[in-house]
């Protein structure tokens, strides 16, 4: 019955998957998993109609129906209602249209299975009426017997058909729901961008499709639980007459208390949601800005950022435990309220009614069927209030705005590539206007150049092509396809071919061309596996550099008809700009027939251009070829002549990161030398580690000592409490049921049974404050382990080396503050008590059958051995699913987040569905899971609930078998509990699982607590509070690698500075320029050797000592979401005025004075509302701010003009006149006139003089100069060279 393969097998009552692996049956499903762990290969794969491919387009299509119906109504009510209001598309609607057929299957099982749950008392009392009775025939008792089997054998069958519906109906409702939501972030003009961060989105996905897809799981319980409640009082009823009517009044007074807490819970949920969108808004920052974090040691100041939050969301949690301490007293005193009202009553009417073993055992049943749905509905009820919120947060998200497609004219045919006419531009529609009146006209085939300064508009240019911007007025026209490089390069997380191919079919020809062209080939001799080397999240395994020709590279391939060039010329050195404009971009270029728009701020490019448009403040200044804008303005000549000394110095401009450099074929070291290049770009990026075996012990130990032992123990004896009592109630009533047969014989029987009946009360009450104590010890504790986990947790998180995070998706770590920690949250206490509460169920359930019935245990020995060793075979399984499960959620996280940071790039090239696509696929894989996971517990359920059945027949039989020689009213106790016991089993054995598999978790949580860390960042010897005083950084026999099976990076590097002494470091790719850097910062730690800061070995201070003592002004411009002052002093140290200085400095004052929140601006995630110059020019702000005697410049001024350039270094020379500063040299000229230069070569110190003693000397130095163009050898009289050479 349950065997399905590959060939042939099709969908029937309870076959499950129509494809399987191999020729494996699910019989042999789990015993397959124990022997050997799962792998992904193992898997089920999904029905084609259950798959993400087939599910998406129907909802999808469904959406826009229900989007177009709704619109429709809305013109409608408008032509009657000039102020009508506004509908929103029904997000549920269009769910019920997609999914309305397979939900009224489900509902149609669950009718049976309750009808069925129903049938079971009535059998039950016809055998207590048969041992009443005892005829001399027993076979009608065997018939009964048999009869009960069967009811409840079919029931389970029916009850497990409806569970693997429902959850797969529910997951395919949450697949749609990401899939639209996915689709809908790609759509999202710049406005909706601001309303939803990152953050939020991401909630979206992880939480609100969650919670969707939960409440399906549930949703009939709404019909059902009323239907399960009438059909108990109806069938009451025949029992116990109109005292029924007493509990129901019970239950009218009850059920409305439960609703004042679902509302109140739908407050706290709304709190909850906000808290958790803050704290992962927060965190997806944090990791993304950890170097920043780390080189300015930040990290305490933003961890208790994050606490702060994490404190707010806690509070919610208590209070969402304080009432679900009412919900706990409610659940386990409405059956027992139930039931004392209607017996009191029923005694009541008539002094001669009487309760029976019939009456009793039989309305002890249908209470308990009774407890679960009175337990259900208001938990249904709840989820509904709080899934509301969830609709209203996804029909919010996807109604929001998005761009217009229109409006921009994308088929032109006219004569020119892309024409402005009167056209204005803003970033919301409300907004200021950004580019206001532009008129340009670009030829096809055209070479133009925007120029202009630091926020003028430039790529906002780009940007309003794109169809990026609100377009106020005007027309805009676009002709032919379109290839986008941003200024920001955008790198995918796979391997490099795959970058560069873009979707694009394999051109082998082409693609090597391009290879050369964008000078990649030297590159990918370096990288281990060349073009297949799989790149890292954000790029961050190669260099800036080669992150920049990627993206060139993958935009030349693309083939298109324009291309927008956001400067990309001024992440490469001197070298590689020129091969790239001569093969690529210039008039002999790859591209040569192509129409080019080239943003760039290297004006000795202008005579090369056939149209150069000088943007000023949002407007075109000047615009025409470079001679007419020579002979009909002052303003470029003006311009030209102000860097002009600069143009000469050098050809082009030439910018780096810290962790990287350019590979030129000529630069190329010898194979032996090979591992001191870069060696960050020999890290591999790690795919997530999946654990195989059982979860250790110490895993739910450590939750356990989170949770505290204080706690642990009162709820294992409030549990114990419970359950004794609420086996004393069922043993009172047998005991009144005896007695009740010879209420002749007693004279006193009102006061008996008043007494009787008052005693049963107590004892209900009693296990009422039980529960709602245990239920306050559980809150208590999960607070306690929620809060200990996750300081943990950031705490471990944030002391992990940085490498770790260029190796490893931020998906990752993302989903253990997410789905990980909602489950520590929200649900493993829950499993927990659940389970204790149902080991002692159990065991003092067959401790009461057996001492009824003593033969019950020959029956109870195999089948508890048949339990465990179910359990045994299925935890193999189902841990190993649940794992691979948990490793396939970080894709989806880290595919969306990384579509969020390319979707500029994304839209541009036009390839939203392929990326639809891609995400389809990784939900896939995590479908695929989730579908074997249900499989795998309904392969549990089937079995364990069949044992079950054996033990209710088993019990059935002894009963006919004992004859006279048993109570009628033991009877009726030994089968309900049996009855209940099937339940309760195979609930312990689940939780059991739950608690294995959920504390993977717990496992994930832990995992990073035994890896390498950091040094610690403050220990017990502190340097003075005014060191370092002088800035003496001395080098002894220094030696670093980055990793213990690579080469040394640097060699033997002893050298020492003076005090406020200028050094310039330079050298060739791979020289050790950037490890330098990171060894003052301890990022590498040392291999041998010493560095010594005025006096002090750094190695023997905390990170946080050194760090905090030191200043960088790093390439890489990162900025929080917040206001503009915390961006500048998150530590909160300085005053305003000194702020407000520091902007003048860095010739910010008069932007941010024409904000208007001035310093209290809110910086956008990532710093979007503010241009590259910008965003480095506050980080230049920041540095001046935090003023040390050590600077360490490495490109500050990457990304802005020349002119404010000239004013920025001007400015670092007069502000840290008295300072040590080192500068990494990407431009030769910025270090020509320092005190001395190092040169630094595979690893070693070659030179270190003055510059005029290494020009004098002609060595390595001279020739780095020689090739940018700074000597009288390049035919350049640049006048800092004639000044050193006199």
């Amino acid at each position: 019955m349950f065997y399905c393969s590959s060939k042939g097998g099709k969908g029937g009552f309870l076959f499950w998957p129509r494809k399987s692996h191999g020729e494996r049956s699910l019989v042999s499903y789990s015993p397959w998993g124990y022997k050997k762990p799962l792998e992904r290969e193992d898997l089920f794969e999904l029905n084609e109609s259950d798959s993400s491919y087939s599910v998406c387009p129907i909802f999808e299509k469904q959406w826009r129906k229900e989007v177009l119906r709704t619109q429709e109504r809305q013109k409608v009510k408008s032509s009657f209602h000039k102020e009508a209001h506004t509908r929103k598309p029904s997000l549920l609607r269009a769910l019920w249209n997609t999914f309305k057929f397979v939900l009224i299957q489900v509902a149609l099982f669950k009718v049976l299975a309750d009808v069925l749950s129903f049938t079971s008392p009535l059998i039950m009392k016809q055998m207590i009426l048969f041992c009443e009775q005892r005829p001399d025939f027993g076979w009608s008792g065997y018939g009964y017997a048999l009869a009960l089997f069967v009811v409840v054998f079919l029931q389970t069958l029916i009850l497990q058909q409806y569970q693997r519906l429902k959850m797969l109906t529910s997951a395919k409702i949450k697949t749609a729901v990401i899939g639209l939501i996915y689709k809908k972030a790609l759509l999202l003009s710049n406005v909706s961008r601001k309303q939803f961060s990152t953050g939020e989105i991401i909630n979206l996905m992880a939480i609100d499709a969650q919670q969707l897809m939960d409440l399906m799981t549930n949703i009939n319980l709404l019909w059902s639980a009323p239907f399960q409640i009438l059909m108990a009082i109806s069938l009451l009823w025949q029992e116990l007459g109109p005292a029924v009517l007493a509990g129901v009044a019970v239950l009218v007074f009850v059920i409305p208390m439960n609703a004042l807490v679902a509302n109140r819970m739908k407050k706290l949920k709304k709190n909850q949601r906000k808290n958790k969108d803050k704290q992962i808004k927060l965190l997806n920052e944090i990791l993304h800005g950890i170097k920043i974090l780390k080189l300015y040691a930040w990290e305490p100041s933003y961890k208790k950022k994050i606490i702060e939050i994490r404190e707010q969301e806690l509070e919610v949690q208590k209070s969402a435990g304080y009432l679900a301490v009412f919900s706990m007293l409610t659940l386990t005193c409405i059956p027992f309220l139930v039931s004392l009202a209607t017996f009191g009553v029923y005694f009541l009417l008539d002094e001669e009614n009487i309760l029976t073993a019939t009456k009793v055992f039989t309305s002890m049943s249908l209470f308990n069927i009774l407890r679960l749905p009175l337990f259900d509905l208001p938990m249904v009820i709840s989820a509904v209030v709080q899934t509301r919120i969830s609709l209203v947060h996804l029909e919010d998200f996807l109604n929001t705005e998005e761009l217009l497609p229109h409006s921009i004219e994308t088929n032109y045919i006219g004569d020119h590539a892309i024409g402005f006419t009167n056209a204005s531009f803003s970033w919301d529609k409300t907004g200021i206007p950004v580019l206001k009146d532009l008129n340009i006209k670009i030829p096809e085939g055209a070479l133009v150049a925007l120029v202009g300064q630091v926020g003028s508009g430039k790529s906002s240019v780009l940007s309003a092509i794109l169809g990026e911007m609100e377009k106020l007025k005007g027309a805009v026209q676009r002709k032919g396809s379109v290839a986008y490089v941003s200024q920001q390069a955008w790198i995918q997380n796979c391997i490099l071919q795959e970058n560069i191919l873009f979707g694009s079919v394999m051109q082998k020809q082409l693609y090597e061309r391009v290879l050369e062209a964008c000078a990649l080939l030297p590159d990918l001799e370096q990288l281990p596996n060349g073009d297949q080397t799989e790149i890292g999240e954000k790029g961050v395994n190669i260099s800036g550099g080669q992150k920049h020709r990627v993206c060139l590279a993958r935009a030349v391939y693309s083939g298109a008809d324009i291309y927008l060039l956001d400067d990309p010329l001024s992440a490469v050195d001197v070298h590689v700009a020129k091969q790239l404009f001569e093969k690529v971009i210039g008039s002999s270029g790859m591209l040569r027939n192509k129409t080019r728009i080239l943003v760039t701020h290297n004006l000795t490019l202008l005579p090369q251009m056939d149209l150069i448009v000088v943007m000023e403040s949002g407007r075109v200044a000047q615009m025409g070829t470079y001679q007419e804008l020579l002979s009909e303005t002052k303003n470029l000549t003006n311009l030209l002549q102000a860097f002009n000394e600069q143009e000469k110095a050098h050809a082009l401009k030439q910018v780096s990161v810290i962790n990287s450099r350019t590979v030129l074929k000529d630069q190329i070291l010898v194979q032996n030398d090979r591992p001191l290049l870069d060696q960050r770009k020999q890290f591999s990026v790690r795919k997530e580690k999946i654990p195989v075996g059982g979860v250790k012990f110490s895993v739910i130990l450590k939750y356990l000592q989170a949770f505290g032992w204080l706690w642990v123990w009162l709820n294992v004896a409030t549990c114990l409490g419970q359950n004794l009592l609420r086996t004393g109630q069922n043993l009172w009533l047998s005991t009144w049921a005896k007695e009740a047969k010879h209420m002749n014989d007693f004279t006193e029987w009102k006061q008996i049974r008043s007494n009787k009946l008052s005693i049963y009360g107590l004892l209900g009450l009693m296990q009422g404050l039980c529960v709602c104590s245990g239920a306050y010890v559980v809150t208590r504790g999960s607070l306690a382990a929620s809060r200990v986990l996750h300081a943990q947790l950031l705490d471990n998180v944030l002391h992990l080396p940085l490498q770790f995070f260029e190796t490893n998706p931020i998906g990752q770590v993302i989903s253990r503050f997410t789905k990980d920690m909602f489950i520590i949250d929200m649900r493993f206490h829950y499993y927990i008590r659940t389970w204790v509460n149902c080991t002692l169920d159990v065991i003092g359930t067959v401790l009461v059958i057996v001492g009824a019935l003593p033969l019950f245990i020959l029956g109870v020995i195999p089948l508890v051995f048949l339990y465990f060793t179910i359990q045994r075979y299925y935890m193999a399984s189902s841990r190993q699913i649940r794992r691979l499960a948990g490793a396939s959620r970080s894709p989806i996280l880290s595919h969306f987040c990384q579509t969020l940071l390319g979707v500029s790039t994304i839209r541009a090239f036009g390839h939203e569905q392929r990326f639809i696509q891609q995400n389809k696929e990784v939900v896939n894989e995590n479908l695929v899971c989730f579908y074997n996971n249900v499989i795998s517990n309904r392969w549990l359920s089937v079995r364990l609930e069949f044992l079950g059945n054996l033990m209710v027949f088993f019990t059935a039989v002894l009963t006919v078998l004992a004859g006279n020689s048993i109570d009628s009213a033991i009877v009726g106790l030994s089968i309900s509990y049996a009855l209940n016991i099937t339940q309760t089993l195979n609930f312990w054995v689940r939780k059991a699982c739950e608690i294995e598999a959920n504390a993977v978790s717990i496992e994930r949580v832990c995992e990073y607590e035994n890896m390498d860390k950091e040094a610690p960042w403050i220990t017990s010897k502190r340097p003075p509070p005014q060191w370092p005083n002088k800035g003496i950084v001395e080098f002894v026999d220094y030696r670093a690698r980055y990793r213990d099976d690579l080469g040394l990076a640097l060699q033997d590097i002893t050298f020492q500075t003076r005090g406020e002494e200028k050094i310039g470091i330079v050298g060739r790719t791979g020289a050790g320029k950037s490890t330098l850097s990171n060894c003052l910062f301890r990022i590498v730690e040392r291999s041998g050797g010493k560095i010594i800061i005025d006096g002090i070995d750094i190695s023997t201070i905390g990170l946080h000592d050194l760090r905090g003592k030191l200043n960088i002004i790093p390439q890489d411009p990162v900025l929080f979401s917040g206001t503009l002052q915390m961006n500048l002093d998150p530590l909160d140290k300085y005053p305003d005025h000194e702020l407000w200085e520091v902007l003048e400095l860095c010739h910010l004052k008069e932007f941010v004075q024409s904000l208007p929140q001035k310093l209290l601006h809110e910086i956008s995630e990532g710093g979007e509302n503010l241009s590259v110059g910008q965003r480095q020019l506050v980080c230049l702000a920041r540095a001046l701010l935090r003023k040390t005697k050590i600077l360490i410049l490495d490109e500050a001024t990457a990304s802005i003009d020349f002119e404010t350039d000239n004013l920025v270094q001007t400015t670092i020379r007069k502000e840290f006149s008295d300072c040590t500063i080192l500068t990494i040299a990407h431009r030769l000229h910025s270090i020509i006139d320092s005190d001395r230069v190092l040169v630094l070569d595979s690893g070693r110190i070659t030179e270190f003089e003055t510059p005029q003693n290494l020009i004098h000397k002609r060595g390595l130095f001279f020739d780095m100069l020689t090739e940018a163009g700074i000597t009288g050898d390049s035919g350049a009289k640049n006048s800092l060279y004639m000044d050193y050479t006199k």
